[in-house]
Formats: C-alpha cells, structure tokens, sequence
C-alpha cells in the first residue's frame, strides 16, 4: 500500500523549524511530504529563517538552513493528497499574492481535507478566503488579520495548537508537539506508544 501523501507549500524565508520538523515528523508517521514551492522544481532549494523568542518586541530573525524540495509545484496534482501543511515564517507574506497557491487551499478547504497551519501560515488561509466562521489561532500578530476573514481568533500558549473540524492551527513552532499530534489525528493517525 502506498503512503497517504500530504502537500507541504512553502517558500523563501519559511520559518526554518516549522518546514524541517513537520516535514520529517510527519515522514515518521508513515506519511509521504512533498514540500514544494511556487516556479521551483524538485531538487531545488529554498532558504530559511529562524525566528526565536528571546525578549524582543517581536521575534529576532537569523539566518536558517537550505530546504531542498521534493516535489515540483507545476507538477502537482491536489486530489493526490489527503491533507495540506502549511508552515510560517515570511513565505505566506508573498505566497499569499499567487493565485494557483490560494487556488491549492481553496481546494483543501472545499473538499474537508486535513489542514495544519502555523504561525504566519494563516496568512495564505485569509487571503484565500477560507476562515470565515472558523476558529482558530495563529501568530498573534495576525490575530488582525484572522478577524478581519471572518474567523474566531483563539489567543492560546505559544505551546498549544487549535482544532476547529479539518483545521489544525497553532501559533508558533514551541506547540510542534501539539500541532503534529492533533494533525495526525485528524487525518486519521493514532500518536501513541
């Protein structure tokens, strides 16, 4: 049998940990990722950024790792893929501007599929439309932005993660062990030992 598939859209200044830790976390569970990116190909890179907390206003920026993709975003067709993952960092800013990407989470949306979003990554969930009457959390500085589509904003730890039906949604990446957990069960996984 093979793996259920899920798609993972990211792109340049993705936060570094919440592209490499659901990416392999979820390849663990017996999931087949293919992380990919706008008018990039398969064996192509993207770069990334780390975003920590350490007393700021907001969060300090560094530089992160090259993430290699596996899969290429002209290539992909969505009905292959049981659930979407879309992680944070600077990427949503302007992946939110491509209409095939909003296209891509509007079909997730319309067909109840799986959804794990974090951080700045309801950014690309706003812009398409698809928060209205749905609860849920993000960075809160897009809390603004979740009003403003209609959903219920959820202002929770920085540790926990939201579900609210096919939607799995968690601040920043200290809730990876909730946000995956939750995710995997709402596509159907069991986390236990």
């Amino acid at each position: 049998m093979m793996a259920k598939k899920l798609l993972l859209i990211a792109g340049d200044f993705v936060e570094d940990y919440e592209i490499m830790v659901p990416f392999q976390a979820l390849q663990a569970f017996g999931y087949q990722v293919d992380a990919v990116c706008p008018d990039k190909k398969a064996g192509e890179q993207i770069r990334t950024a780390i975003h920590d907390f350490e007393g700021d206003q907001t969060y300090s920026e560094k530089p992160g790792h090259n993430f290699t993709l596996n899969a290429s975003f002209a290539e992909i067709v969505p009905s292959d893929y049981v659930g979407l993952v879309i992680p944070g960092g600077r990427a949503p800013e302007y992946l939110r501007l491509n209409d095939k990407v909003l296209e891509l989470v509007r079909h997730f949306d319309s067909e109840k599929k799986p959804i794990a979003a974090i951080c700045h990554g309801l950014q690309l969930l706003a812009a398409a439309g698809t928060l209205s009457g749905r609860a849920c959390t993000a960075y809160p500085a897009c809390g603004p932005e979740v009003t403003l589509a209609g959903g219920e904003f959820q202002a929770i730890e920085v540790t926990e993660a939201f579900v609210d039906g096919n939607l799995v949604t968690a601040p920043a990446w200290p809730a990876h062990p909730q946000w995956i957990a939750k995710f995997v069960a709402v596509l159907g996984g069991k986390v236990e030992l």
